[in-house]
């Protein structure tokens, strides 16, 4: 995978020094302790992800509008989420919401591969144009519903929701492999907690109520209606 590196700039209000406070103040102080997902956050430049936001907008402790009812989630949000998902770097994964394509670079430095669904081409076109832009050759776009998986290309070892589901329906908990891990936010349109699901066996499932969180609807078969 090509990837991006370096700094830029030489100023205490660069986009590194934005990132590097990121990091520090608002995922190491709350115990987020992952290594690699922190080094993630560290090379990855939020910024280009919240297109018209200004630097403390976009890396600041709060989620960003990038139009169509949809957000770009919490740094701490979505570091606490993938940290639950126990990932591996050989790991395939599922993420359900491409949105700007964030959560989805983050991802590709952590894993060996990415399968990202998203509903709304516009936000898909201008992910995937961003990603590319990047050099990130991992992931695998699509555009469709997410909120039935994407079963032609599973078993996966992780399933990464982007959005509140009103529940997890079998279609997608079938996508995961033996041993794989699904985590999102189930509950209301307003307000979820952040479920952790894992395939034990071939028939056997697991879940987890890891707290609560909000999260915009999920679109789809299985989401929320407009």
């Amino acid at each position: 995978m090509i990837w991006f590196a370096g700094k830029e700039g030489g100023s205490q209000n660069s986009p590194d020094d934005w990132r590097e406070r990121m990091v520090a103040g608002q995922l190491e102080a709350r115990k987020i302790n992952d290594a690699r997902l922190l080094d993630a956050f560290r090379q990855v430049p939020r910024h280009l992800f919240c297109p018209g936001a200004e630097l403390d907008d976009a890396y600041g402790d709060h989620p960003v509008d990038i139009g169509f009812g949809q957000t770009v989630s919490q740094p701490y949000m979505i570091a606490w989420m993938l940290q639950e998902a126990r990932l591996k770097a050989a790991d395939r994964v599922l993420e359900i919401g491409t949105g700007s394509g964030y959560q989805t670079a983050l991802l590709s430095r952590l894993v060996h591969r990415v399968f990202s669904v998203e509903c709304i081409p516009d936000l898909l076109a201008s992910a995937r144009a961003r990603l590319e832009e990047l050099g990130v050759a991992n992931v695998e776009p699509l555009a469709g519903d997410g909120s039935v998986g994407w079963p032609e290309r599973g078993p996966f070892d992780a399933i990464i929701y982007s959005a509140a589901a009103p529940e997890i329906p079998d279609v997608v908990k079938h996508q995961l492999a033996i041993g794989g891990r699904l985590l999102a936010p189930v509950g209301s349109r307003m307000s979820q907690s952040l479920v952790r699901i894992v395939r034990v066996d071939g028939k056997k499932l697991s879940e987890e109520n890891l707290g609560g969180c909000v999260f915009v609807p999920l679109r789809g078969a299985y989401g929320w209606s407009d």
